[in-house]
C-alpha cells in the first residue's frame, strides 16, 4: 500500500469521526453505482473533504468490486491451500470488529488502523503470512520478511492448516494489537 493511501486511512477516524469499516458500510448500505455521485453523497451529507470522500469511495469499490474475484484468482491452481487461508482470515476476524480484509491481486492484506499482516499464497503448496511486528527478533519459524521487503517485518511459512497452531495466533494477535 502506498504510504499516502496508508495515512489517508490512518486519519481518517480523527478526521472524520468514524472508523474506515464504518464508512464502507454506510455506502455498501446505499449501494450507489457511480463513484461522482458516492463522492458527492459523502460530501454532502457527511460534510466530508473530497479527499476524504474520494478515498472512502475508491476503497469501498476495490473492495466490493471483486474482493471474492481477487482472493479465488490467488488461489487457481493452489485449491489446497484455501482451506488455510479461510482459517486464518477467520481467526482474525475474531480479534476484533475493527479488522479490515483487502484482497490485492496477489495478496490479501489485514488492516486495523494500518496493516498489521498479509496472506500470500506463495507456491502452489505454501502460504507466506507476512507480519508486521517491530522490535521482535527472528525466532524459531518467525523469520526475517523475506519477499515482503518493507510491507512486513515478518514471515511464517504455512503449508497446511495444522500449521495454523497457538503460536501463529499469538504472533497474529500481537501484530494486530500493535497496529493501533
Amino acid at each position: 500500500m502506498d504510504k499516502a493511501l496508508q495515512t489517508m486511512i490512518n486519519n481518517i477516524p480523527d478526521k472524520t469521526g468514524k472508523k474506515l469499516e464504518e464508512w464502507l458500510q454506510i455506502l455498501h448500505k446505499e449501494n450507489i453505482e457511480k463513484h461522482s455521485i458516492a463522492v458527492k453523497f459523502l460530501k454532502t451529507e457527511y460534510g466530508l473533504t473530497h479527499g476524504f470522500a474520494n478515498t472512502i469511495v475508491s476503497l469501498s469499490k476495490k473492495q466490493n468490486e471483486s474482493s471474492e474475484d481477487l482472493v479465488v484468482n490467488q488461489y487457481k491452481g493452489k485449491e489446497l491451500l484455501k482451506p488455510i487461508y479461510e482459517l486464518l482470515v477467520s481467526t482474525i476476524e475474531s480479534f476484533g470488529s475493527d479488522v479490515i480484509v483487502a484482497p490485492k491481486k496477489v495478496s490479501v492484506s489485514l488492516i486495523r488502523k494500518k496493516q498489521f499482516a498479509l496472506i500470500k499464497p506463495a507456491t502452489k503448496t505454501r502460504i507466506d503470512l507476512g507480519l508486521k511486528l517491530t522490535n521482535i527478533d527472528i525466532q524459531g519459524r518467525l523469520e526475517n520478511s523475506g519477499p515482503f521487503g518493507t510491507m512486513c517485518t515478518h514471515r511464517i511459512q504455512l503449508t497446511n492448516l495444522a500449521d495454523v497452531d497457538a503460536e501463529v495466533v499469538k504472533w497474529l494477535l500481537m501484530a494486530y494489537k500493535k497496529s493501533v
